[in-house]
């Protein structure tokens, strides 16, 4: 009988992956042994693997490129990094060495912005696209930006009453963009994105606040859309009608040349994960080309801005199976040693699904169990993976330790965490080690942030 874990893998999924293999009957994580990781930093940790940040990036400016010589589009791609999928710094270093840009979402990015500058990570001729609602403080930094000679620093409009603020707080000359506010998927609950600017409203916000005004110039039309890019009758539709958006508007504009379309490229979320991104990358390109020749104006430099495609599938975390629990005939209750509230907050807060693993014991027969933290909450669980009704590890002994992996993790998981604060029941943010290669290709790991203390907790709390 095919009862051993590394049987189901080999029945239900394409194993190994580009990605996964076992060496020895252990798991390898782009080449990664993650066993030895465990046994030299122990568990519960995350890990980001840097390298990956840089391989996403150079296969979208291929996919782009590949597309742009195909449909013959006679203008520019340029990458930004969304910053808000991962603020930290060695993210935006290793992404900063691949040529690519910057967009922000709120006051404290500026200041973000304004130390990599200073450390002569990005220069002034770096795009700089600001988006979000804008008051107060975040106007202030966007000016000083533009006032220190950032002249690609350009805020999207999201509202009608931005762009005043804007001239109040700055002198200088500046670009601007228009984010337009995309219709909402029929499920949704409401209809229109309470983001940007309405369709019918853009040219006449064009030509009562821009229209012969000496000091902003309209560089950029911004489409984005909640369920990202994917090959569906809602997205094509939604970029059709943002295109009839730019050729009108560029038919009064002639500075408009741009067209942002975005981010929300999907990351892998399971060992069935199939999308055909040079498929969309060349559908995109052409049916912007057809709709700008139909129109008669030159098609737009393309802007995007992948944020979780960038920092996505660089991280993970690892846990150790503390304890099994056969809380009834059917239902296994394998304790991991963290929390999923803590660690993966999207798992609970919107059912989001990663690769799920062991690292160890393949050879070993499997059961079906749920996975629960150590929080005293009953949303800390994981209970499914994608394309599959239920969970499937090597059955859990006492005497022989089980370790699980959950890849795939690097994006706004430590944000919405809440990473280095309070910790729902206090469970702490665990270990973090950084993963990159040498000039010779050999790997090197390091500790970014040891596991979180009671006594930074308590300091918070004001004991």
């Amino acid at each position: 009988m095919n009862t051993k874990y590394i049987d189901l893998i080999d029945q239900t999924y394409h194993f190994p992956t580009e990605e996964f293999e076992l060496t020895e009957r252990q798991l390898q994580f782009h080449g990664i042994d993650l066993m030895q990781l465990v046994q030299e930093y122990g568990s519960p940790l995350k890990f980001t693997y840097l390298p990956k940040i840089s391989e996403n990036i150079n296969r979208a400016k291929g996919w782009f490129s590949a597309a742009f010589a195909k449909a013959d589009y006679k203008a520019s791609y340029t990458y930004c990094y969304c910053t808000k999928s991962s603020h930290f710094k060695h993210v935006l270093d290793e992404a900063l060495k691949n040529d690519i840009h910057i967009e922000t979402s709120s006051a404290f990015d500026i200041n973000i912005v304004k130390s990599l500058k200073a450390n002569g990570k990005i220069d002034k001729d770096t795009y700089v696209i600001c988006n979000g609602f804008k008051r107060d403080l975040y106007i202030e930094n966007i000016a000083s930006l533009i006032n220190d000679g950032q002249h690609n620093c350009i805020p999207v409009i999201d509202n009608l009453e931005e762009l005043p603020l804007l001239q109040q707080a700055t002198e200088k000359k500046f670009k601007v963009g228009i984010r337009i506010a995309s219709e909402e998927e029929p499920k949704f609950e409401f209809y229109t994105s309470r983001l940007g600017i309405g369709y019918k409203s853009i040219q006449g916000f064009y030509k009562n606040q821009i229209e012969g005004n000496d000091q902003v110039e309209l560089k950029m039309l911004h489409f984005f859309i909640n369920t990202g890019i994917r090959d569906t009758a809602y997205y094509w539709n939604e970029l059709h009608k943002c295109l009839q958006v730019y050729v009108q508007l560029k038919k009064m504009c002639p500075s408009l040349d741009s067209l942002n379309i975005g981010g929300g490229f999907p990351i892998k979320n399971s060992l069935a994960f199939e999308f055909d991104y040079q498929y969309m990358v060349e559908e995109i390109v052409s049916q912007i080309k057809i709709v700008c020749d139909d129109s008669g104006v030159d098609v737009p430099h393309l802007f995007t801005e992948f944020g979780s495609f960038t920092v996505g599938e660089s991280g993970g975390a690892i846990y150790k199976i503390l304890h099994q629990k056969q809380q009834n005939d059917r239902e296994k209750w394998s304790m991991i040693n963290s929390s999923f509230i803590t660690t993966l907050p999207d798992s609970w807060a919107i059912s989001k699904r990663f690769i799920m693993l062991p690292l160890n014991r393949w050879n070993d027969e499997y059961e079906r169990v749920l996975l629960g933290g150590l929080t005293c909450d009953s949303d800390d669980y994981y209970n499914s993976e994608q394309n599959m009704n239920a969970i499937y590890l090597p059955k859990y002994h006492k005497d022989k330790p089980l370790y699980i992996g959950f890849f795939n993790t690097g994006a706004y998981q430590e944000s919405i965490g809440g990473y280095g604060g309070l910790q729902h029941c206090l469970i702490p943010t665990p270990k973090h080690i950084l993963i990159d290669r040498d000039d010779n290709g050999e790997l090197q790991s390091r500790i970014f942030r040891d596991q979180q203390t009671s006594e930074q907790m308590l300091d918070i709390l004001g004991y």
